[in-house]
């Protein structure tokens, strides 16, 4: 019982941790102040965007820290390359030091690694002490690494709202802070038996509850994340919002109470033949059944091994359309991938597509928000924004999780909530060329952020269901390599197009060259917007090529789920 307890104690420290570590997104929020004081043009500052996002080619190093270090010690390591990376960052643009350019770039790398080595340390907590409700831990806690920005903006306000470089200062001392706080209940890990079917559904329970106090923090940080110029205000504003990260604390208080309920008052007050059941233990332990793949397609005679087509009827024929979504398709889940053998497969360079043409350029469009604002007048907004991105960005991390409840109402493959994730994206962007004002700016912020957390969080589940959970840490790190490969395509795109702008209207604030006006990013806007379309066309796609596997999954889950 005490086990069980602490385990709530570390997801609640795992989420801690995930909260206040997603320091990439604060970007936009000094960029501007940054750029002024080094002194350099908007094509370098996207270099410094893309140092940061390329930490994630190293997040391997983690993994490979994680085999000779403990799991605390990695937490510490990580906690202090942010700590010097950001800190020498606060330094220099508070004019105390002085750097030349190339070693802020390094400092940027550094900053972005660490981002990796916390969500590595997560990912490890949540599989190891919630191996039964793995995707539910794992979309909630990668859920609050979403709304850091706004909690940024809200501890930057509380303690001077008129200086942007109190968010270098924030990112390098709250997450060391956030880790010795997580220290206690992640030393103290509990040694967990595997859990009972009615253990599975209880904590299913609990993970629903805990999400809908997610949406009410979400909800909280929206309406009050930006409008607290006032620091006595912010600061009460940053304490509700700590007392809202502190409050499931009482999760443990309540396995305690329901397991001594069970023991001493059960046999009068029981109640039996509930209809009620949140999720299936089978789809809980997905890895488990994906594991078990060849005995689910044995007695299907139509089905062949992987890399097979299925066979056809005499009187079926093959159009162009039929061959693009049937040649060498998954035919079933799971299927182990090395990464030899994931580079050869469409479904794979589809999926990465994607990825590369949706939320991976959403990530640039946040960390290039300053600017953005800055060009149509809306720079005094510019944490607003922030914090819009941000908690669009949490409520769409948080959607990620909802084919896992309501599967046994709708199902629907994962691959196609992945496309209709994508449709925001494309709208947002030609919304933005077409419309120039903060009202557009708002409302295209909104579902940039509200698509990209979604794809963000279920990009996990979705290459372990395509490509294998036991090579997903080798080929989730290949996928992510779209990220640094984004940021610095569409940034440089980006930066070009507001550079020869700039130029042309010689718009020059201090050292730095800054252009005004709609034209900044017209031509960008368009550009992304058609990207995103590719991206669109590239899952709905895949959806269509892998739409076959998930049904034979789903149909394999329900006989099992009868028999017993």
């Amino acid at each position: 019982m005490a086990g069980q307890s602490r385990k709530w104690m570390i997801l609640v420290a795992t989420i801690w941790i995930q909260a206040f570590t997603g320091t990439n997104f604060d970007f936009s929020a000094y960029s501007s102040d940054l750029k002024s004081v080094l002194g350099i043009s908007q094509v370098q500052l996207n270099y410094l965007a893309v140092a940061s996002d390329l930490g994630k080619v190293f997040g391997w190093s983690s993994g490979l820290a994680l085999m000779y270090f403990p799991l605390w010690v990695v937490l510490f390591m990580a906690a202090f390359m942010g700590f010097f990376g950001y800190g020498l960052q606060w330094l220099v643009i508070r004019n105390i030091i002085s750097l030349p350019y190339i070693l802020v770039f390094l400092l940027c790398l550094l900053a972005g690694c660490s981002i990796c080595w916390f969500n590595t340390v997560c990912f490890v907590l949540c599989i190891k002490n919630f191996s039964a409700n793995r995707p539910l831990a794992l979309s909630l806690t990668i859920a609050f690494n979403g709304v850091s920005a706004a909690l940024y903006t809200l501890a930057g306000n509380a303690i001077d709202s008129s200086s942007d470089a109190i968010y270098l200062l924030l990112n390098a001392c709250i997450p060391l802070i956030s880790s010795i706080a997580a220290l206690i209940p992640i030393l103290r890990q509990p040694s967990l038996d595997p859990l009972p079917p009615d253990g599975v559904r209880r904590d299913s329970i609990i993970f629903l509850i805990l999400n809908f106090l997610s949406i009410l923090t979400g909800i909280y940080l929206l309406i009050f994340g930006s409008n607290s110029s006032d620091e006595t205000r912010a600061r009460l504003l940053f304490g509700g919002a700590i007392f809202l990260l502190i409050f499931p604390l009482c999760i443990p208080g309540i396995v305690y109470a329901r397991e001594w309920f069970h023991r001493t008052i059960h046999s009068s007050f029981s109640v039996h033949g509930s209809g009620f059941m949140l999720v299936d233990v089978e789809d809980l332990e997905l890895h488990k059944e994906l594991l078990t793949r060849e005995s689910s397609y044995h007695d299907n005679g139509d089905e062949t091994v992987y890399g097979h087509t299925r066979q056809k009827s005499g009187g079926e024929k093959d159009g162009c359309c039929d061959t693009m979504v049937k040649k060498d398709r998954l035919e079933m889940l799971g299927e182990e991938h090395p990464a030899w053998l994931l580079v050869r497969r469409l479904d794979f360079w589809l999926y990465y597509i994607a990825y590369f043409c949706g939320g991976t350029i959403g990530l640039v469009y946040s960390n290039n928000l300053g600017q953005i604002a800055e060009s149509i007048g809306q720079s005094s907004n510019t944490t607003t924004l922030v914090t819009l991105y941000s908690s669009f960005s949490f409520f769409g991390r948080l959607l990620s999780a909802a084919p896992d409840y309501i599967r046994a109402k709708i199902y629907f493959a994962r691959t196609g909530w992945l496309t209709i994730a994508l449709v925001p994206t494309p709208i947002a962007f030609f919304l933005l060329a077409a419309s120039g004002n903060g009202l557009a700016l708002h409302i295209s912020t909104s579902l940039v952020g509200l698509s990209s957390g979604f794809i963000f969080a279920a990009a996990v589940s979705i290459t372990s269901e395509l490509f294998g959970p036991n090579s997903i840490g080798v080929n989730h790190n290949i996928l992510i390599t779209n990220i640094p490969m984004g940021s610095l395509v569409y940034g440089v795109l980006a930066a070009v197009v507001y550079d020869s702008h700039a130029s042309s209207s010689l718009n020059i604030i201090t050292d730095s060259v800054v252009c005004m006006g709609r034209q900044c990013y017209y031509l960008t806007f368009l550009w992304w917007g058609c990207l995103s379309v590719l991206g669109l066309t590239s899952s709905l796609l895949l959806f269509l090529r892998t739409r076959h596997a998930y049904d034979q999954f789903e149909v394999k889950r329900i006989s099992t789920t009868l028999v017993y």
